[in-house]
């Protein structure tokens, strides 16, 4: 029987280039750094958060195309990576075609929230990485999820496009899962040398007030170049401001989580 203190987040927004998976990728991996066990969840097509943790495409056997569709469980799937305490299910174009295979199906909403409850290994944060929209994939994610964090471009729009994410959380929770909440809104690509993200930030702080994350992620040019290496930023560069940043996440999504004292040190550069 699977292990029910799993702490399940849906990283969601309709919205592509926000950061995301950046964010999934980082997070997932900031958490493994300090001490949790992690389970990243790649939901997107695009694969782009299994690239980005140095899974090869030839080596994607199992994906979240099998798990979706009962082919496989999620202890088969998993594969290990070269974060140590971080697993990832990836991805593969396959699971674009997910939507047309389950629309006969009247369980479809739930595939994911199934197969996770039957989940052997115990992990402390399961990751999952939504596509940008908000299709059966997502509607699955948001199902299956207890929360949803929020990435957030500092960008004119900004507000638009999470008041729409916020509608759909809404018709998640009268149909699919009356339990989902909002974790927080992380505010991605901040620069402060640019007065749009100042004026963002204080936007969505007087929208969201606590529920944004005291932590925003820097525009920066090594969080943007580690993905083309398969690496996170933190495996990249350790002291870049882009990694000191998804640290200070991983460390404020335990405070709001109670999450105690580390389970070991805190990383360090070579």
């Amino acid at each position: 029987m699977g292990r029910t203190g799993n702490r399940i987040l849906a990283l969601a927004n309709q919205k592509g280039g926000v950061g995301k998976t950046t964010t999934s990728i980082n997070l997932a991996t900031a958490l493994a750094a300090i001490g949790r066990h992690v389970l990243l969840v790649d939901l997107d097509p695009q694969g782009n958060a299994s690239t980005g943790v140095g899974i090869a495409k030839q080596a994607r056997r199992l994906t979240s195309y099998d798990l979706m569709i009962g082919r496989a469980t999620v202890t088969e799937a998993l594969q290990p990576t070269a974060v140590p305490g971080l697993a990832i299910i990836p991805a593969t174009v396959d699971l674009s075609g997910v939507e047309v295979e389950l629309v006969d199906d009247a369980s479809r909403a739930y595939k994911l929230k199934e197969a996770l409850r039957r989940l052997d290994e115990p992990f402390d944060h399961i990751l999952i990485d939504c596509p940008p929209s908000l299709g059966l994939l997502t509607i699955n994610a948001l199902a299956a999820a207890e929360a949803v964090l929020v990435p957030l471009q500092c960008e004119f729009f900004a507000l638009e496009g999470l008041s729409q994410l916020l509608r759909t959380v809404e018709q998640v929770r009268k149909h699919y899962n009356p339990t989902l909440s909002i974790d927080g809104v992380v505010l991605t690509m901040y620069d402060r040398r640019n007065n749009l993200s100042e004026q963002v930030e204080t936007d969505v702080r007087a929208f969201m007030g606590r529920q944004v994350y005291e932590t925003v992620i820097p525009r920066n040019v090594r969080v943007s170049e580690a993905p083309s290496h398969g690496k996170p930023v933190l495996i990249y560069d350790l002291k870049c401001p882009g990694s000191v940043a998804y640290l200070a996440l991983a460390r404020e999504v335990l405070r709001r989580d109670g999450g105690g004292s580390l389970a070991r040190p805190e990383p360090t550069a070579a």
